[in-house]
């Protein structure tokens, strides 16, 4: 049975056992179905935070438009056998103006960073809430936000905060399209654009895997195959601190953001290093159509 709980306090009093956290802001999809299931196989207790953090939204009128079904997203995680949807109210989590904001510096003066001033502030305060209240040994991130998930794994480390980060790969629709609540505001000719930056990506990745390691040569294949949509940046970056790289040498993350008609997207695949070979992540498709659209 999941339990609904809004205090942090009556949280803890649930966890059994090995605990994971998977951290959202809600209207669930299968990237966080994914989540939840790879939490349920490492973990006794399950616990989901929903919580749309306003820290996080430069526009407040971003913060109001985000989407909210609180009822459908409790029957999806009950559906993946969640025992906790830790659902806070705003002064649970912020009982006032916190004056305290975690900045991990480097990790978010690239990419993303310059794009969202205080973006990433906001999210590696809340999720630092988040461990501290909810005190899980284990969290679960999807690898499709590859910078944020280096920036939580840098501030776990930085402050010493006894969780295991988990990143799980990206979950793409039939078609390579990441999965993204804003795929559902792209019209047929919008779809058709925005497949050409998975196109680009997996093309990189398999130039990348039969052995190339210029930075540049990858980018530019990734930017040729883009076609009808406005690219703001392709960045090969470190997946430690997603600082810009000029080789392939380390653990890495080719990343993409373009706007696409009026949605903006990002997209990366992950390249991990096994015994000096290259090995691409360009995550996993769904087979049918998505719960987004249903």
């Amino acid at each position: 049975m999941t339990e609904v709980t809004r205090t942090f306090f009556e949280s803890r009093l649930q966890r059994r056992g090995l605990t994971a956290l998977v951290p959202t802001m809600g209207f669930f999809h299968e990237g966080h179905l994914a989540l939840m299931t790879a939490a349920r196989q490492a973990a006794e207790t399950v616990i989901v935070s929903l919580f749309v953090n306003p820290l996080q939204f430069n526009d407040p009128a971003d913060l109001e438009r985000y989407p909210r079904d609180f009822e459908r997203d409790l029957e999806m995680a009950r559906a993946e056998k969640v025992d906790v949807v830790f659902a806070p109210s705003s002064e649970e989590m912020y009982s006032e103006p916190p004056l305290t904001r975690v900045r991990v510096a480097q990790v978010e003066d690239y990419l993303e960073g310059p794009r969202r001033p205080g973006h990433f502030a906001g999210v590696a305060t809340a999720v630092a809430k988040l461990f501290a209240g909810l005190q899980p040994d284990l969290a679960f991130f999807g690898r499709k936000d590859a910078q944020q998930l280096a920036l939580v794994r840098q501030m776990t480390k930085d402050l010493s905060f006894p969780v295991t980060i988990s990143g799980q790969p990206t979950i793409r629709e039939h078609d390579g399209l990441a999965l993204s609540s804003r795929n559902v505001f792209l019209g047929p000719e919008d779809r058709t654009a925005a497949l050409t930056l998975s196109a680009g990506l997996f093309a990189a990745a398999d130039l990348a895997e039969a052995g190339e390691r210029e930075g540049g040569r990858l980018l530019e294949v990734a930017s040729k195959v883009a076609e009808g949509v406005d690219i703001e940046y392709v960045t090969l970056a470190s997946q430690n601190h997603a600082q810009p790289l000029a080789e392939l040498d380390r653990p890495s993350f080719l990343a993409v953001a373009a706007r696409v008609g009026k949605v903006r997207l990002i997209d990366n695949v992950a390249f991990d290093l096994v015994a000096g070979q290259v090995m691409a992540d360009r995550g996993r498709r769904l087979e049918r159509e998505s719960v987004l659209y249903r």
